[in-house]
């Protein structure tokens, strides 16, 4: 169970779970994982945009549960949710990703492994839980291929390819505590190669600036285009999720390029700061896509009503990344299953209140955003 300030007690919130994250973590990590790029303009537009959707509930539904469990290409979940990929848990916690492939395993819901994981995709498939795997487009065309069939044969059951990473944004608070990875912390699934082991620019100090946003300028490709999107495709066999679209004639053409899935993401506000929050994105790619793939959003998710919300703006599901991440910090494995249980109790009762009694209900729901602009919450300290 997750500690708070008076003791350990049950989450009420998703907030509970961000504040002990936050007494549990060095400064600089902390800053690491919640912080955006730029002036985070975009990472508070995330939850802003959230808050200005209203739902409209239906009444004399005869509704007295509502039934959270679905499919996400093709295989059984608890409730339409994702376990973002998010890089170097071990940062967090000493189980790292082994812990959260845990969590999401008796939750329910897929896991998505980070390329970048400070645990092997061998190590995090084996845990059990419906994993997929996260790539970004290596400057090594070899070790890219290395690594699709590294994930076909553990066994994931998907390719994420994250298409807005060109370069890393600008994250100013970990340019300005000169943010590095400790040596025991590697990007283990290129543990073969000696720029991502220990001593790795990763790990070495860069006055003013972020070891992190040096290293992956060295191994990313920012020359990715539609053309390696179909290298990829001839290459593997497993689905494949393209995560950071937002312009809808971007998701017509991966569409029309075959993938199987999209993720409509500004990478949780971490990358280019001022573009359009998620959830604001999420109706245009759904009206372009019109039925042809599922699409998935992220950035910004807090709550079951969140979660409910997505699914009424047309979502086939959600990726949740920093609650997950709160979760693990505070409580390791138990921790972050506290976490997705509580969205789990948060989404089925909002689905009740609404009158939904299965996610096909949650879908036609009526959602408006009223006039005016709320104020995004500000500050860096829960």
């Amino acid at each position: 169970m997750i500690s708070s300030a008076s003791g350990s007690r049950a989450l009420l919130d998703i907030g509970d779970a961000e504040r002990a994250a936050f007494r549990a973590l060095p400064r600089h990590v902390w800053d690491f994982i919640d912080g955006g790029s730029g002036g985070e303009s975009t990472l508070r537009a995330n939850r802003t945009a959230l808050d200005q959707v209203c739902l409209t509930p239906r009444a004399l539904t005869g509704v007295t549960h509502g039934d959270c469990a679905g499919e996400l290409l093709g295989s059984p979940v608890s409730m339409p949710v994702a376990v973002a990929p998010m890089a170097y848990q071990r940062l967090v916690h000493p189980d790292g990703e082994l812990a959260l492939a845990r969590a999401a395993r008796s939750a329910g819901v897929v896991f998505i492994a980070s390329m970048l994981s400070s645990r092997t995709i061998e190590a995090i498939a084996g845990v059990g839980a419906e994993t997929w795997f996260q790539l970004y487009w290596l400057r090594d065309r070899d070790r890219t291929e290395e690594l699709i069939k590294r994930a076909e044969a553990s066994g994931c059951r998907a390719l994420v390819l994250t298409v807005d990473v060109p370069r890393m944004g600008r994250r100013l608070r970990d340019m300005r505590n000169a943010f590095t990875l400790p040596n025991t912390v590697t990007a283990a699934n290129l543990a073969e190669s000696p720029a991502a082991g220990p001593g790795s620019t990763a790990h070495r100090e860069q006055p003013g600036g972020s070891a992190v946003m040096v290293h992956t300028a060295e191994a990313l490709d920012p020359a990715l285009s539609w053309a390696d999107l179909e290298w990829i495709r001839d290459r593997t066999g497993l689905p494949l999720v393209l995560k950071g679209i937002m312009d809808p004639a971007d998701a017509s053409r991966a569409v029309d390029a075959g993938v199987d899935a999209m993720v409509v993401s500004n990478h949780g506000g971490r990358q280019l700061d001022g573009a359009l929050p998620s959830v604001t994105a999420l109706s245009s790619v759904v009206r372009e896509v019109s039925g042809r793939c599922p699409v998935l959003v992220d950035s910004g998710i807090r709550s079951g009503t969140d979660v409910l919300k997505a699914l009424a703006l047309g979502a086939s599901g959600v990726l949740v990344g920093r609650p997950a991440l709160w979760g693990l910090a505070a409580g390791g494995r138990d921790g972050a299953s506290e976490v997705l249980h509580l969205l789990h109790t948060e989404l089925e009762q909002a689905m009740t209140l609404a009158g939904c009694a299965d996610l096909s209900s949650a879908g036609r729901l009526t959602t408006t955003v009223p006039a005016g602009v709320l104020t995004a919450r500000t500050g860096t300290t829960p």
